[in-house]
This record gives structure tokens, sequence and C-alpha cells, in this order.
């Protein structure tokens, strides 16, 4: 007999769980939900009609298995979570339910990798074809990828952060072939499904982390290349809530050029600590004006906040484009006094 929830996606049988759980509870999950994930999910559950009964019955099941599934692999791995699933739900659904977590449960591949020093990894992989580096940096740490990429020759810099920025699924396949090559075993736990990997964030990690120069090189390219991508990176290069990493001098320099009902909209979806960095290099008279138009905004739609946002930190990347002010970031930017 077939599962109605076999054809609800994951955001529908979240919304489902919610409002099964009711207001008290949902509330406390809220709790620990980013901003927009409680948009989705407050969307989803205005918009959610006539669920029957078999239906919530199978999302709360389903949920169970997998907070069960959860509890027993960290009792005792995998091998014992299977085992008994298996006993409580048949192996079929055991399996089901194992597939679902193998992926943000299984170690890592190449993670013998990781431990090594970028320096030796280098000239462990600088030869291998772009797209074998571009795997392999994806599974790393930031800083070790920044570090290796940043020691690439300049024409493979951008071919392979692209490669990253791109890349989506990977077979275990592959990954078990470029191991082979790299002579080292496939880690223990290797998901049957498809491992998600790289993508525009892990690119937009490493160029946070590497120095100023490679980054421009690499992104002028992406520019001339691929033009929506390099814009999609630049994007999430840096967010409002960055201008942490500016000096007192920086926001000052940026607040000359940003607009007053621009900041004041930005801030209404900043946290404390951004506030008080913004106000803190504005007069006081400025200051008390923005704080004043924020309580007379009232509520704001998300949507407007964020591009609010993005004007400033365009206004930021421009400055720093310009030498104008500079953006303290944990790789090797040198700067001469």
């Amino acid at each position: 007999m077939a599962k109605e929830a076999e054809n609800v996606s994951g955001l529908q049988k979240a919304a489902i769980l919610l409002i099964a759980l009711g207001p008290e509870r949902s509330a406390n999950v809220f709790k620990h939900l980013k901003e927009e994930e409680i948009e989705e999910l407050t969307l989803e559950i205005a918009n959610t009609r006539n669920i029957t009964p078999k239906l919530k019955d199978e999302v709360v099941s389903e949920f169970y298995q997998v907070c069960l599934a959860q509890q027993y692999i960290a009792e005792g791995g995998i091998n014992y979570a299977k085992e008994l699933l298996e006993k409580s739900f048949g192996a079929d659904r055991a399996m089901d339910v194992i597939g679902k977590l193998t992926a943000s449960l299984q170690v890592k591949p190449f993670e013998f990798i990781r431990k090594t020093d970028a320096s030796q990894l280098l000239n462990f992989i600088q030869d291998e074809h772009p797209q074998t580096i571009a795997l392999i940096l994806s599974y790393l740490s930031a800083a070790q990828s920044a570090l290796i990429l940043s020691a690439l020759p300049p024409d493979r810099q951008a071919d392979v952060a692209r490669r990253i920025a791109i890349m989506d699924r990977t077979s275990p396949e592959v990954i078990k072939e470029v191991e082979k090559v790299l002579e080292s075993k496939l880690s223990s736990l290797v998901n049957q499904d498809y491992t998600i990997i790289g993508g525009v964030d892990a690119v937009v990690e490493i160029l946070n982390t590497v120095d100023r120069g490679t980054e421009k090189h690499i992104m002028e390219t992406l520019e001339i290349e691929e033009p929506e991508l390099a814009d999609e990176i630049r994007k999430k290069m840096f967010v409002f809530e960055d201008i942490l990493l500016l000096d007192d001098r920086a926001i000052q320099r940026v607040l000359r050029d940003v607009d007053n009902g621009d900041l004041a909209t930005a801030l209404k979806g900043s946290n404390e600590e951004v506030q008080n960095a913004i106000f803190n290099n504005l007069s006081k008279r400025l200051a008390a004006m923005i704080k004043e138009d924020m309580e007379f905004m009232g509520p704001v739609r998300m949507k407007d906040v964020e591009e609010a946002q993005q004007k400033i930190v365009n206004v930021i990347r421009k400055l720093e484009d310009s030498a104008e002010i500079v953006i303290s970031r944990g790789g090797g930017d040198e700067i001469v006094v």
C-alpha cells in the first residue's frame, strides 16, 4: 500500500510535523532555527491544508524513526543502529531510515588528507587534473584549501575555483577511484547514494580565506568566463554582518557613502553587535536619528532588509576594490604601513 508521505517534500513534512506538535512545542523548535528557515516553515504551515490523519501519522512516525536511528548510531554506530531498526521496523524500512541519515553522519572521504600539511599536500596533488584537485579541496578545511589554491599556478586557480563552485554531486565510485589514485583506502562509511560536496558556499569560504591578490585574480577570471557564477559568489563573499571585520575608520568611511534610509532598514534585521558597531561610528545626533527612524518604521519585510544590507555591502566592496578600506581576512593580506 503506497504511503502518502512518499510524495511530500522535506519542507512539507517539517510543516506537518510542527502542526502535529502544536504551537507550544513548535515555538520551542523555532528557537533553534535560522531566521530564513522560520520564514520558510511559517509560510509552508500557512499554506498547508487538509492534512489527512494517515499522512500526519506517517510523518510523525518517520520523524520518530529517524530520531531513534540517530540515538542508536550515537550509542553503537551504523551497524548497531541498522540491526535494532531491522528488529523494530523490518529490513526495508531500516535501510530507508539509515539512508536518510548517511550523508550527514558519514565519515568524510579523504579524511587522511585533512591531517596532512598543506605544503606537502600541494606537492602530492598539484599535477592532478583540475577536477580532481577541486574534488579534494571540497573535502578539506577552508584554511587548507586556501593555502593550496593560492599556491597553484594563476592559470589553474580560477579553473579549480570554478569547478568547486559548480560541483554538485559526486558518486561514491568517482570518490573511490580518486582515493585509489591517491593510494588511500576509502573511509569506513561511504554513502551509497550521492554525496553533496563543493558548491558556491564551499568556494566562497575558500576565497574568503585566500589572500586578496589570489581572490581578485580568480574573481576577475570568473567574471569573464562565468559572469553569473561570479555574481553569485560575490554576493556571498561578504555579508552585512561581516562589517565587524572593519576597523572604526573603515566603517566611518563606508557610512559616508550610505543612505540613512538604507542604513535604518538594514539595521532592523541585524544583531546588537552590528548595530553597536555602526552607532559607535556615527555622531550622537545622527545615531539618535537613525534609531528613531528604526522605531517609527515598524515591521519591515525581510526582503527589504536584505536589499538595504546588500546596497551597503556593495559600497564596502567598491571601497575595498579602490583600496580606500581594508577588510581583515584570515589569509595572507599584507598591509604596508
